[in-house]
Parts: structure tokens; C-alpha cells; sequence
């Protein structure tokens, strides 16, 4: 685990934000970045572009589903080659926040690091550190310790270029009840989380591209035990995954889940002990979902041994 980070006393919380962004009260100090292009951190490859303008769809309330009958894939993947992995940036100053941040429109953190929310630990609803509305982006942020529960998706949302050093709770979490709704996490990278990265309660679609992750229980968990349950979908493409770790994606086929993985590349687990692809038998009443099987079937875990690299 890193160490601590030096929690910065005093001074106005999120001097010199971004418009839409609100911190919901506490204090902090924020140390401003070196002069430079914004978005980009000096010596280091990690880089983001601007972000899209973006319509966030019409919530619609989603009626929770019990068939086993799967989707068609939500999103094409096309067949890809692994890319070396951007290097870890250099945050450029650190930011100190009590309280969560609320986000809308686009916030650009300008690779600081922020932290402050939460124990750092696996306690369950802790805050999260970013609130995302419906249709909001985080771009170029540095996540340290504490963070509570990361962030949380409102709905449609884009993580940019967001790179996680020590996973607390979770590193993030897509709710919302619109089964259009699409959380994509482009860029960046997660190590040291000892249980989820990525958590998916609400219904819609996960896209996971471009990624790292590092010393990790799951990269993506379907919810296995929600109180109000959807179908739900993963794509999961050019990922590089670094053992030690668990599994790659969860999900419960009772609910026509489906994982579709492709540009996969395992470093160090010669013995091939990470499990790409889980499928259980999710509930609605809290109990501990029972695991129904593992690996490939074609219909709701979707990769192929050509979808995989190990090094």
C-alpha cells in the first residue's frame, strides 16, 4: 500500500475549481499545478484529450428483469492489439477535500491528487469522493488515499484519464436508473484494491477501455445482491491486468448479464490463476450470490483465447 498522503490544512476548499464543480462543505487547501498545458502533467506520458460534448439521454425508470435471456453485445468490439501501458503520472499537487465533490458539465483535475473522504479502508457506504451527474466527466485526476467509496456515476458519465493509487471501498460506482445510460472509463489505471474496482449497481452499460490495473480482487462486479436488480452489460477492451488479482468481470446470468472481453493482456500469472470471466445467480434480497460457473460460454461471458495475452 502507498503511504499516507499529507492531508494539506486550512485554506479554502477547491480554490480556483472548475465551473460545475460544488464541494459539499469541509475545508482543504489545493496547491496549484506547475504552468503548463492544462490536463497534462510534465514528465509523465499520461495525456487526455479534450472532452466531447455530450447529450445526456432521458432518464427513463427501469423495471427490474429476472429473465436469463441476454442482450445483444451493447457495444461493438473489434478486434484489437494490446498497447503498452501509458506510465503512471506524477501528480502535480494535491488536493485535500472533507467532503464529496459534486461534478457537472466537465471537471479537469489537471492530474492533482485529490483524497480526504472516508477511512481508506473496506468499510461498506462510505461518501464517495466525486458525485458524477447524469451526463458529467472527470478527466485527469490523481485518486489517492483516503477516498472513500471513489466516485459515483448519476447516470451517463466518462472517467478520463483517472488513475486510482490506492482503491478504498471501491474505485468507482455507476448507478442511475436508465437502461441507455453508458459509464465509460477511458485511460488510467487502479492498483491496491483489495476487493472491486469497478461496481455496477444501476442497469445500462460499463465500457472499460484502455486501462490498467494492478494488485486487485475484481475489475468489474456486477451487484450480486441489490435490492432492486437490471441486466446489465461490460466491455472490457485493451486492458493490461498485472497479478496479483482475482477476476477480471462478475456477472449474474439469472438477469441476462453479459461481459464481452477483448485486447486482454495478463502480466505475471504464468499459472493463470486470474478468472476472466465469473457468472452467478444474483439476488434481490442481500444473500451472498451462489457462483454458477466460470470462463467462456459465448452467450453471457464473450471472449475468446485470442482475446487473451499473457506475458
Amino acid at each position: 500500500m502507498l503511504a499516507a498522503l499529507a492531508m494539506l490544512g486550512g485554506g479554502a476548499l477547491l480554490a480556483g475549481c472548475q465551473p460545475g464543480v460544488t464541494p459539499s462543505g469541509g475545508g482543504g487547501t489545493v496547491v496549484s499545478p506547475p504552468s503548463g498545458p492544462a490536463g497534462t502533467s510534465p514528465g509523465t506520458t499520461a495525456t487526455a484529450g479534450a472532452s466531447p460534448t455530450r447529450t445526456p439521454p432521458a432518464t427513463t425508470t427501469v423495471t427490474p428483469v429476472g429473465t436469463t435471456a441476454p442482450p445483444a453485445p451493447a457495444t461493438s468490439v473489434a478486434a484489437t492489439v494490446p498497447a503498452t501501458p501509458a506510465a503512471w503520472p506524477t501528480p502535480t499537487g494535491d488536493v485535500s477535500s472533507r467532503t464529496t465533490i459534486k461534478v457537472s458539465g466537465t471537471f479537469d483535475g489537471q492530474l492533482r491528487r485529490y483524497s480526504g473522504v472516508g477511512d481508506g479502508g473496506q468499510s461498506e457506504d462510505q461518501p464517495a469522493l466525486f458525485e458524477v451527474a447524469n451526463g458529467g466527466t472527470v478527466q485527469n485526476v490523481v485518486i489517492g488515499a483516503p477516498a472513500g467509496d471513489g466516485i459515483h456515476c448519476l447516470g451517463t458519465c466518462t472517467l478520463r484519464n483517472v488513475w486510482w493509487e490506492d482503491v478504498g471501498e471501491d474505485a468507482a460506482t455507476f448507478k442511475g436508473t436508465s437502461a441507455t445510460q453508458t459509464m465509460t472509463i477511458d485511460g488510467g489505471g487502479a492498483r491496491h484494491a483489495s476487493d472491486k474496482v469497478f461496481q455496477h449497481n444501476g442497469p445500462g452499460t460499463m465500457v472499460i477501455r484502455n486501462f490498467q490495473v494492478a494488485d486487485f480482487g475484481k475489475l468489474y462486479r456486477s451487484c450480486g445482491n441489490c435490492s432492486a436488480q437490471y441486466r446489465r452489460a461490460v466491455v472490457i477492451q485493451n486492458v493490461t491486468v498485472t497479478a496479483p488479482g482475482k477476476t477480471l468481470a462478475g456477472i449474474n446470468s439469472n438477469y441476462g448479464d453479459t461481459a464481452t472481453l477483448s485486447g486482454i493482456t495478463i502480466v505475471g500469472d504464468a499459472k493463470k490463476k486470474i478468472s476472466i470471466c465469473d457468472r452467478y445467480e444474483g439476488n434481490d434480497a442481500g444473500d451472498e450470490p451462489v457462483k454458477l460457473g466460470t470462463g467462456a460460454d459465448g452467450t453471457y461471458c464473450r471472449y475468446t483465447p485470442s482475446d487473451l495475452t499473457y506475458r
